[in-house]
Formats: C-alpha cells, structure tokens, sequence
C-alpha cells in the first residue's frame, strides 16, 4: 500500500509516531519518504539516533507546529499520506490552559486541512479519542471539534481526490500519564490511590492502534470515523494485576474525568455500522451511499439506542491478562 510512496506525520516525535515509523519501515522498505513534522527539536534529535539518517534515509525531520500552516503547507510538498497524530492532551494542562488547547487541537487542525486541499495529498486520517464521545472536559470537545472538522473537509475538496477520515480509540496501554505507568510508580510508596473503584476504561496496545489506522487507510471512503472492538478492564483489576499487596486509597474522581469511557454515543447510534472488528459512524453529510460502503465491507446498522461504553462492554481484561499486557509492552522486567 506504501510502496513508493511519501507519508508525514504530525505529532511524529510521540509515542504513536516512533512505533508507527518503525512499523513502516519493517513493513515497506521501499517506501520513499517519511516525515516527522513536530515542534521538539529534542525529541526529533533522539528519533533520529534511533532512526539514523545513514541508515534509513527515506526518513525527514521537520520542525514546525500545526499552528503555523505556511510550515505546514511547505512541508506538505509531494505527500501523498497524512497521519494527524499531533495534539495537546493532558486534560488538567487542557483545563488550565484552555485556550492554547484550542489553538493546537482545531486551529491547527483546520490549518492542516487546508495545507492538504492545497496540496497532492490523497489520504489523511486523524487520530482522536474516546474523550471526544460525549465530552465533558476541554481536550475531549477540541477533539471532537477536530472530529468534526475532518470529517466535514470531504465536502469543501470539490472534485479533488482527497478522503479524509478519523480514527477513534480508547486508552493506550501504557501511554505517559495513564494509569499502569502511574500504578506501577505508586506501588513503589505502598498505597495505590483509586479515583472510584467502579471506573473502568477500554484498553488498546500501541501496535494494535498503529494496525487499525492502516486499516482504516485501506477500506475510508471519506467522512468516516473508525471506531475499534477493544477490550475494557477495570480500574481494580488494574490495582489487583499491579501491586495486590498494596494499600488502596479511594480519593475521587478528578475534575474532568468520566466512570466509564464512551466512543459511540446512543445518538451516534443512528448513523453507526458494525463490522467484524470494529464500528463506523458515517459522515452526517452523504458524500456517497452508506449501503453500498455496507454491503462492499459486509457491515449492518447498530440498533437504534446502541452504544459503545467501556462500562457496558462484551469483552473484558482479566488480571491475568493485564499483567501479560504489561510484561509485553509497557515493562518487560514487571513481577508481582
């Protein structure tokens, strides 16, 4: 799907980006150009001792930030795939610094649609979150702003070939600042702090979300967002799984926060298709026939009132398999 072809990365100094250049590159070697636009100069240096330039030459470091869309714009030039990693999303750094979360998650989303239609770019998915399904906090309703805005970009390219889609999961396993890295350095002090011991959250590897926005890539029509079957765990058989010897102190739920994790709403449900291993919610807008896209993927409407809640979920992490997540892609030496 890649072979010979150009693919930048916003964001691409992230978690996200490292693993899903790795990817690309074990799975494309003759792909011809890889770039990593992102504002750290720093992490870009320590990516590209990682990825080292003699080495994998495909391989471009752009400094820029979505806020500025001439940068953008410039380093757009012969891309023919976006990936929109890049975003504020610290929800207590989002609630305190409002504005300059707007700034970056749909200003500079709205820059980096019109660089695109401005461009050859024919491809551009953009990673959300499940915060942004009936958000309660700022980061999930710039996002869903951010959602909004992509998927409604299919109606401003005119006859242009461009799709732009977006792809919605929960909680990355292990990510910086979620609840196994916190966990894991909590136990070390003897009490483990529990926010609501009904809390769940659904749960996805970083590998399994890289495999799911290429899948995204191969079957968008435009207008979509892709909506994963994942698996949801909760918060004490995180605390079980990680320090069972450890006290637990219930300390409530902070500001911003949900007990359970939604990525498709009941109202969304109108306007939602199920396929084997994951959900659509088409486009409000028809840009072309929802049966058609149904039938070629082998997809059915999700029920009237259905929605995709990680406290109601089908599918759950034991503690035993949360532990063997752990061991596997967040801490290799972890033992309880």
């Amino acid at each position: 799907m890649f072979s010979e072809k150009s693919i930048l990365i916003t964001g691409g100094t992230g978690s996200f980006g490292r693993k899903y250049v790795q990817t690309i590159l074990e799975s494309y070697p003759t792909i011809s150009r890889l770039v990593i636009f992102s504002r750290d100069e720093l992490k870009q240096y320590e990516m590209a001792q990682e990825f080292p330039p003699d080495k994998y030459p495909q391989i471009r470091y752009f400094i820029g930030d979505v806020r500025d869309k001439d940068r953008i714009t410039r380093a757009l030039k012969g891309i023919d795939v976006v990936i929109h990693a890049a975003a504020l999303k610290q929800v207590p750094a989002a609630e305190y610094n409002p504005f300059e979360c707007i700034k970056t998650n749909v200003i500079g989303a709205q820059n980096l649609i019109e660089a695109c239609l401005d461009s050859d770019v024919k491809k551009v998915v953009a990673l959300s979150t499940d915060k942004a399904a009936g958000p309660i906090n700022l980061y999930g309703a710039t996002k869903l702003c951010s959602d909004k805005l992509f998927t409604a970009a299919n109606n401003m390219k005119g006859r242009k070939d461009i799709k732009f889609s977006v792809v919605r999961y929960g909680n990355v396993l292990g990510s910086r600042g979620s609840v196994i890295p916190f966990f894991l350095e909590e136990r070390k002090k003897g009490s483990i702090p529990i926010t609501d011991e009904r809390m769940t959250r659904f749960n996805i590897t970083l590998s399994e979300g890289i495999q799911f926005v290429q899948k995204a890539l191969e079957v968008m029509w435009g207008g979509e967002i892709f909506v994963p079957k994942i698996p949801s765990y909760r918060i004490l058989d995180v605390a079980e799984a990680i320090a069972p010897d450890c006290q637990r102190k219930v300390v409530g739920i902070r500001p911003g926060e949900k007990l359970h994790e939604e990525m498709i709403t009941a109202t969304d449900a109108i306007n939602s298709v199920e396929f084997e291993d994951y959900f659509v919610i088409l486009p409000s807008l028809k840009f072309w026939c929802p049966e058609e896209f149904m039938n070629i993927n082998s997809g059915i409407r999700c029920p009237e009132g259905f929605s995709y809640n990680s406290g109601t979920n089908a599918e759950w992490l034991t503690v035993e398999q949360i532990r063997a997540l752990i061991q596997q892609h967040v801490d290799p030496t972890f033992h309880v």
